[in-house]
């Protein structure tokens, strides 16, 4: 069972709820048997009847709310921490984490009320009718093993497994469409996503079969057990040899033994994709975030990297690397794809803590500074600038609301593009940048760097990366003003961006290659 918060209480509630189930499902039981055999209606049977719904009630509650709280907590812990796909994300965030109700509000309070309700049944038999309770005793056990024996076949987890496929392989696909157009694949891509729709239809038609059949099979055996139950009872009762009262309590009672694990068995395969769903989004790791409280004086940082490695799913990204920042200097990162170029730069910001190392800021382990306090004094231009619903001005002041906008602009050529816009810098430009070109786009994450004046850090990761030659120049001059007295690292694959740094350091596989004056 998948380790969640408040699990162990959810439990313990869930086990009391069942208990009163118990006790209800027995008082009910000897109401019933009063009554039928003539002797009126109890204060037994009645309180037993509204007992069973205050409990039913209860249970949804109860679980309800536990299974909202592990939603939000399943969303924010994939939001957060997930280093899979945006596609893999997006279904596991809506689908997935919905999917897990199935399981923590049907399939797992059933198994709790299926191993408390059965006990009590069989106990009070025992002191009942004995041959009644060892037939029931003797045959509970085929349900679960039944069940277990039709379970093993279920396609549960390959269906979710084809399903995070289908939606991380649409989403790509609908953000390269126009790609895929220009170059003529849009409709092998049709294929391919239709290729893996097909699979996913046919394991859960697949999952349905085994579901049916699992229905069918628990229905018939507990409807024979039951059977072999009443049928000894009743020419028991017509020899003479079991007065009508107990008879009529022993067969009230029996179907109430099968009853939850029949309910049990008839939510497993139900739940099976939000147990899937559950167990993979646990499995996500956790970033450990900084907690530290000191906060530095503003200006240009020194900075110095100590044997820092950084480990993803036991794959080394940085491997026990050393370097020196001294303040006010920059220096370039080069090196192939994959060398760990953009690994230093998030443990710089923060967003990846090392696996073994630290980096000192001013002397200070950077663990030990307040996260908000240390991101203020940083300016970052990633490869890919996001955008934001809202205007052109209000994405280039992103975090200072006392930015200097036209400054910022105008340092990072930005400003005819804002007036060729229908209304300038307040035009609305949208969570894609759709009325910007990819440099325009670039020019604004420069921008939102520029106005960040008091930033004493600057962290550009190939902020020329897929740009044509003029645009290169535009951003790389805007580059040129933004780095005077503040501490830079540089990620360059061109010649012309290393050509800004005091010193190139060369990263391959992780390691520091060489370290040379630019």
């Amino acid at each position: 069972m998948p380790a969640l918060p408040g699990l162990r209480r959810y439990l313990c509630a869930l086990s009391l709820l069942g208990v009163l189930t118990a006790a209800a499902v027995l008082l009910q039981a000897e109401g019933l048997a009063t009554l039928l055999t003539g002797g009126g209606v109890s204060v037994f049977l009645l309180v037993a009847i509204a007992a069973r719904v205050l409990l039913s009630w209860s249970h949804g509650v109860l679980s309800g709310r536990f299974a909202a709280t592990v939603r939000t907590g399943l969303r924010r812990r994939l939001l957060e921490s997930s280093p899979d796909p945006a596609g893999v994300v997006a279904t596991q965030v809506t689908r997935g984490v919905d999917a897990t109700d199935s399981y923590l509000t049907g399939y797992l309070p059933s198994l709790v009320v299926s191993v408390v309700v059965p006990v009590a049944v069989i106990a009070r038999l025992f002191t009942t009718d004995l041959t009644s309770a060892l037939v029931v005793t003797g045959t509970l056990p085929l349900i679960p093993v039944f069940a277990i024996l039709v379970g093993k076949h279920t396609r549960a987890s390959v269906q979710w497994q084809l399903l995070t496929k289908l939606g991380g392989h649409f989403l790509d696909v609908v953000r390269g469409l126009g790609t895929l157009k220009v170059f003529g694949r849009a409709r092998a891509q049709v294929r391919t996503v239709r290729s893996l729709a097909d699979a996913h239809a046919d394991a859960t038609v697949k999952t349905l079969r085994v579901a049916f059949l699992s229905a069918l099979v628990l229905e018939l055996v507990a409807t024979l057990s039951v059977a072999l139950v009443a049928v000894p009872i009743g020419f028991r009762l017509l020899a003479g040899g079991m007065d009508a009262r107990t008879a009529l309590l022993v067969l009230v009672l029996a179907p109430e033994a099968y009853l939850p694990l029949r309910a049990a068995g008839a939510k497993f395969h139900a739940a099976e994709e939000g147990l899937a769903a559950l167990r993979e989004a646990l499995a996500v790791p956790v970033v450990a975030s900084r907690s530290g409280a000191i906060v530095r004086r503003r200006g240009a940082p020194s900075v110095v990297l100590e044997r820092v490695s950084v480990s993803y799913g036991g794959v080394l990204a940085l491997s026990e690397v050393d370097l020196s920042v001294p303040a006010g200097s920059s220096v370039a990162l080069v090196g192939p794809s994959g060398s760990g170029k953009s690994t230093l730069l998030s443990v710089l910001l923060g967003f990846v803590p090392p696996t073994s190392g630290r980096v000192l800021v001013d002397g200070v382990d950077l663990r030990s500074l307040s996260s908000a306090g240390w991101l203020a004094d940083v300016a970052w231009v990633p490869q890919r600038p996001t955008l934001f619903r809202g205007s052109l001005a209000a994405n280039i002041a992103l975090g200072v609301p006392s930015a200097d906008i036209a400054s910022a602009a105008r340092a990072a050529a930005l400003d005819p593009v804002a007036a060729g816009l229908p209304l300038g810098f307040e035009t609305q430009v949208g969570e894609l940048g759709s009325v910007l070109s990819a440099g325009q786009r670039q020019r604004v994450g420069v921008a939102r760097a520029l106005a960040r004046s008091s930033a004493g850090l600057v962290l550009l990761d190939e902020p020329t990366a897929r740009l044509d030659s003029r645009t290169e120049a535009a951003v790389l001059a805007a580059t040129r003003r933004l780095l005077p007295g503040r501490t830079a690292v540089l990620v360059a694959h061109r010649p012309a961006m290393v050509s800004l740094a005091e010193r190139v350091v060369e990263l391959r596989e992780g390691r520091v290659l060489s370290e040379v004056a630019a």
